[in-house]
């Protein structure tokens, strides 16, 4: 239960902040233990600022889901369904080129590509997906595949993962995506994963894809059965792989979603949720301010703006957050759960008018966060245009 914090130890926190040190677990523990939410929004604002200026990046990207075919069974899942489930998908390599090619002309620059652990897709199927893609997009950069989805690969291929991330760099791959991660402490994960691909072969996995040159992101599924300190564990566990190899580039703290959808066909798949609420706003807030303050050597905090809707969005680039993810187009993962009315799709104008109604200046990146094009801030000249926090 939140509560108010010793005088001392919030000077002390601030002290350490303001002075750039490295925060411990203890501290990660008590500001989640703090109420005071305008507060942790601050000093994560600042640590943001210092970082990124006044800056949100975003990108216009396109979700790709091929199948929702799937092994597992995760407690959390809404999208997985099993072979012959009236809508289970496996898309044709065909059809995959035909969805990506309809966004061409929005000068598409990244595809997100994640899905199910199909039981008999063949491992060549993932590396001629890309290769396909790749030759009728040159231009758009491949981001595909979690590390539960490469460890899968290792099993149906017989390769390991170091020749899987080769032939997939070979295809065209340039990042791996960060899910699979949920939360790492076997205390909760246990409860919460139906596959095999733990804290050990995760961070492998990211690790050998960061010595082979490519930069990842990585993610942590809150708000359901895990306490505070389980974040903080999770978030410190990347942190020190970060220390070791540089190569996460952003940070994702994903919301937890219930399973509203699924309910229409009698089917609810979520196992957790006769158990569990939804993380509020202000605990969705207090989990951003507190991953910035923790999370000190990645550059980069983003807020998937489908699964935290686009209010909390705005809201959590005043907590921490400097980047709105991208135009998305179609997340079947979340869409499948929820019902609370994010729209499938964000053009770059919307995003723009995002960013700048929460007072900050849009910055169009790429995959590897290089800046594509950067676009002018709120006017300053309307009495009424909204301000960054001050810091």
């Amino acid at each position: 239960m939140a509560a108010s914090m010793d005088v001392g130890l919030k000077r002390e926190l601030e002290a350490k902040v303001h002075a750039g040190e490295r925060l411990t677990r203890e501290d990660g523990i008590a500001l989640y233990e703090s109420d005071d939410l305008a507060w942790l929004g601050g000093l994560a604002h600042e640590v943001r600022t210092r970082k990124n200026g006044d800056a949100v990046h975003f990108n216009v990207n396109r979700h790709l889901n091929m199948t929702n075919v799937c092994t597992a069974s995760c407690a959390y899942c809404s999208f997985q369904r099993k072979p012959g489930e009236k809508d289970a998908y496996t898309m044709r390599i065909e059809e995959a080129v035909r969805l990506a090619k309809a966004m061409e002309n929005e000068n598409l620059t990244e595809l997100h590509i994640v899905n199910g652990l199909h039981p008999t897709l063949p491992w060549r199927y993932y590396p001629r997906s890309l290769k396909a893609l790749k030759e009728a997009l040159p231009e758009v950069s491949l981001k595909a595949f979690t590390a539960t989805e490469i460890h899968h690969f290792e099993t149906i291929s017989g390769l390991t993962a170091s020749e899987i991330l080769d032939e997939l760099i070979d295809a065209g791959l340039e990042s791996l995506t960060g899910g699979g991660a949920e939360i790492f402490d076997w205390e909760v994960r246990q409860h919460i994963v139906d596959h095999r691909t733990h804290w050990e072969d995760w961070s492998r996995i990211h690790r050998l894809a960061h010595e082979k040159g490519l930069k990842t992101p990585c993610t942590m599924l809150y708000g359901h059965i895990e306490e505070p300190r389980h974040r903080v564990d999770h978030v410190l566990r990347l942190r020190e792989l970060q220390d070791e190899t540089g190569g996460f580039q952003v940070f994702i703290p994903l919301r937890y979603q219930h399973d509203f959808v699924d309910m229409q066909d009698g089917k609810v798949r979520n196992k957790l949720q006769a158990r569990t609420t939804m993380a509020s706003g202000a605990e969705a807030l207090k989990t951003f301010a507190v991953s910035r303050l923790l999370f000190d050597n990645v550059p980069h905090v983003k807020v998937f703006w489908v699964m935290h809707g686009v209010q909390t969005a705005q809201l959590a680039l005043q907590h921490g957050a400097d980047d709105m993810d991208g135009s998305v187009v179609e997340y079947k993962i979340t869409h499948d759960a929820d019902n609370y009315g994010t729209p499938n799709k964000l053009t770059r104008d919307d995003l723009l008018d995002l960013i700048r109604d929460a007072g900050f200046r849009p910055v169009e990146r790429n995959t590897r966060y290089e800046t594509i094009r950067e676009y002018p801030g709120p006017d300053p000249e309307r009495r009424e245009a909204p301000q960054p926090m001050r810091v």
